[in-house]
């Protein structure tokens, strides 16, 4: 996948609306492979909506949205299925672990299904995220920050041209925000993929060649 399109899309709850001030919602939008963007946006703005729709959990929006030109709304299980396995990573923003499995358990889920990380490269990622001590802690017991840092790894553990990424260090001290930008980055450079980040808040700091306001 090399390009992400938006043609005057709007969430179906914003229809009635015609205060809607926006760098994305009713304009025409494209994120391409290679690029980091950053979508800033206010509580209530439709941030979540936007990352639901672009993963093919929802689909309660107005107007397009296409992948390399082709209509999401016309994919059907079996399509979002390689597309999230082969083309789009994500990050969740609430990350959905499992609390009963350990970390390094968590991780192994997503990379036995894509077979596309050695064992030494994801315990390196655990050293360098300063969580190498909680590779065998199960998930319930570990902090939020430290579950950011986890879900982030599994969603490293696949190929993809696009990687969202959901307020990926909203509970990250700056060095392990730092820490974790540069791991992310490094995986991408070498896939050569597109990056989407979004933020209510405190933002990953990377080099953005686009800001966009939600």
């Amino acid at each position: 996948m090399d390009k992400i399109e938006l043609k005057n899309t709007l969430p179906m709850v914003f229809a009635l609306r015609d205060d809607i001030e926006s760098d994305v919602w009713h304009k025409d939008v494209t994120f391409e492979r290679g690029h980091v963007y950053l979508v800033e946006a206010d509580s209530g703005t439709g941030k979540s909506s936007l990352c639901s729709y672009l993963v093919g959990y929802r689909d309660d929006y107005q107007g397009i949205i296409c992948f390399d030109g082709q209509n999401i709304r016309n994919n059907r299980v079996k399509d979002w299925v390689e597309i999230r396995k082969r083309s789009l990573g994500y990050l969740f923003q609430e990350l959905r672990l499992f609390p009963e499995l350990t970390a390094y358990e968590n991780v192994a889920i997503k990379n036995n299904l894509t077979g596309f990380k050695k064992r030494k490269q994801i315990e390196e990622w655990f050293g360098a995220l300063g969580i190498g001590d909680k590779m065998h802690e199960k998930v319930g017991r570990m902090s939020f920050g430290q579950r950011q840092r986890v879900a982030m790894m599994r969603a490293l553990a696949q190929p993809f041209d696009f990687l969202l990424a959901d307020e990926p260090v909203s509970h990250l001290d700056d060095e392990n925000g730092r820490v974790m930008g540069e791991i992310m980055m490094d995986e991408v450079r070498r896939q050569g993929a597109g990056v989407i980040v979004t933020s209510i808040g405190k933002r990953m700091m990377l080099d953005y060649e686009k800001i966009f306001r939600l």
